[in-house]
């Protein structure tokens, strides 16, 4: 049996300084979270920070729940 895993997606934000914040919007796919940062892009935004689309498979979701 081959088992399918669905990702979910995050927009993650990091700050100057080094620390990341995982926002607790989810999305299906890639794309939907590309133009949500496509839109936060519109808005001007503190210098050093970037935004990036983050898996859920991904170290810095929050891989430990039950589902």
């Amino acid at each position: 049996m081959a088992s399918t895993a669905a990702l979910i997606w995050y927009l993650a934000i990091a700050g100057p300084q080094g620390g990341m914040v995982v926002l607790p919007s989810s999305f299906d796919t890639r794309e939907q979270c590309a133009a949500a940062i496509t839109e936060y892009q519109k808005q001007p935004a503190p210098a050093g920070w970037s935004v990036q689309c983050v898996p859920s498979a991904s170290p810095f979701g929050n891989n430990g729940s039950a589902e």
